[in-house]
């Protein structure tokens, strides 16, 4: 009879605490109102045009940008992946704290330059955010199929006299359309789950509404909008998992050689989604910090995210291990990290709303530290997950064995032998779990201790406010901080390559 792994009944232990905030809001709903009022039909509307809007926004700046950095003769090629990357690392409620203040009669862009610019808000404004900071999921997984396209079909159309951009439209764009999908579900899903940017921009979506209902005590009814959204997440989470990347064998790669008027025309038309996402927040941050430098800032308030976030990362990759360990082990142990993944898909408002009731039901948990940790390390979980699960495959099995051979028990073998092999993958999961707490919004607005204020609920505070000049300081520094993801990241990419390399 097979051994039964001894990381089982650890991520097991996981995986059903990982459902805790699932059986919460069921039983909180239960004493929720109807479920189809004229209200909760008019948010989910709301919520479904913002859905739509952010998919094809995306889509439309992503699928160009894409065949331009696969195909074109784009001089600093790697420098423009970067930059146009860079908005999907930046929470997307820093764009529109950002945009809310500066565009509009008397907003900061008049003040500065004498031009006023229509005021954003609503769906308009909303949908505009998401879209500058959810294309590059589009920009991503379009490139990259495009990249694995065999062209031998495109020079054959183009030798026969069919023009490039209609050879890019009938031949190549059909072949990648699921690549494309999948990058626009991805945008969708993000913006589904965000809290910031529809409630900055006063624009009622599922996530805006629930953080209203619980402001006013209704948790019976923010946990039925909260399933209600986890509804639709499902649901788009469904259909990210059916849409699968056409493969094909890769070929010889087309290029496309315009004239360095052509393609400094192309970058041109895309400058301004550099300067809306990128350059706009950093900007108008470092205009509020010259104008009122650091008043009302307290450093506790760096300290206080930089320790809720520091637990979390320890508490998420000392469980990550054994649920990366189990889910190598055995197809039961790859459907506990299945489960333990679901947390990602949780908006950061369902969490919250679904904590508050677990710290209601106990009281010693009730707006401590240790229940915001919970959220982060339930959220954020699936991240350690990943790269130690992604490290620990390449590890050669034959040293544990060796070890065990030489008398080493199991836990031994683990401790010594397994763990520091996978030291790059805990401390790379570990800065993930960091960079995301530190950032987290709505989950740290709902279960913050009294007093307790971080880097995002202080810039949520004075936008309340009105005192936006005050947001300079946790602005940039949250903008360092997302900095700093973007080069974990490609850092990681990179990796990926060179051990891609070293196996062909």
């Amino acid at each position: 009879m097979r051994k039964l792994p001894a990381s089982y009944p650890i991520a097991l232990l996981i995986a059903v605490f990982a459902l805790l905030p699932f059986a919460v809001l069921v039983e909180l709903a239960a004493d929720g109102g109807p479920w189809f009022d004229s209200h909760n039909i008019q948010v989910l509307i709301n919520t479904l045009l913002l859905m739509v809007l952010t998919g094809v926004g995306a889509v439309l700046i992503g699928v160009p940008l894409a065949v331009l950095l696969a195909f074109v003769n784009v001089p600093f090629k790697r420098f423009w992946l970067v930059l146009f990357s860079a908005p999907l690392a930046l929470p997307s409620y820093l764009g529109a704290f950002t945009m809310y203040f500066s565009f509009g009669q008397g907003g900061e862009l008049e003040t500065l330059f004498g031009v006023s610019f229509p005021a954003l808000g609503g769906l308009t404004g909303a949908a505009l955010v998401m879209s500058l900071y959810t294309y590059p999921f589009v920009l991503m997984t379009t490139r990259s199929a495009l990249l694995s396209v065999d062209t031998s079909m495109i020079n054959a159309a183009r030798t026969l006299g069919l023009p490039v951009m209609t050879c890019l439209w009938r031949l190549v764009l059909p072949r990648v359309v699921n690549s494309i999908a999948a990058g626009a579900l991805l945008a969708v899903l993000y913006a589904l789950s965000d809290f910031g940017t529809p409630a900055i921009m006063g624009f009622d979506t599922f996530t805006r509404v629930i953080f209203v209902e619980y402001n006013a005590f209704g948790l019976s009814q923010a946990a039925m909008l909260s399933l209600q959204l986890m509804v639709l997440v499902g649901l788009v989470l469904f259909l990210e998992a059916r849409v699968k990347a056409h493969k094909e064998r890769p070929g010889k790669p087309l290029s496309i050689w315009l004239s360095k008027t052509t393609v400094s025309a192309v970058l041109v038309l895309f400058l301004p989604v550099i300067l809306l996402s990128i350059v706009l927040p950093l900007g108008i941050f470092v205009v509020w910090l010259l104008r009122e430098g650091v008043s009302g800032f307290d450093l506790s308030f760096a300290w206080n995210s930089a320790y809720a976030s520091m637990l979390a990362a320890i508490a998420a990759v000392v469980l990550a291990l054994p649920v990366a360990y189990a889910a190598l082990a055995g197809r039961a142990g790859r459907i506990m990290e299945r489960v333990t993944f679901l947390g990602f898909g949780v908006p950061g408002i369902v969490m919250g709303t679904a904590l508050v009731y677990l710290g209601l039901k106990l009281p010693f948990l009730y707006q401590s530290l240790g229940l915001l940790v919970l959220a982060y390390v339930l959220r954020f979980l699936p991240l350690a997950v990943g790269t130690v699960r992604a490290t620990a495959e390449s590890l050669d099995g034959s040293l544990t064995k060796a070890a065990k051979v030489l008398g080493a028990s199991n836990f031994e073998a683990f401790w010594r032998v397994s763990v520091p092999l996978t030291t790059r993958g805990i401390v790379a999961g570990a800065a993930l779990v960091f960079l995301e707490a530190m950032r987290e919004l709505p989950a740290t607005l709902m279960l913050g201790p009294t007093g307790f204020e971080t880097l995002a609920t202080y810039l949520w505070r004075v936008y309340e406010a009105g005192y936006f000049g005050r947001a300079a300081v946790p602005g940039l520094l949250l903008i360092l901080l997302s900095g700093l993801g973007l080069i974990i990241m490609l850092s990681g990419e990179r990796h990926a390559d060179i051990v891609g390399d070293k196996e062909k």
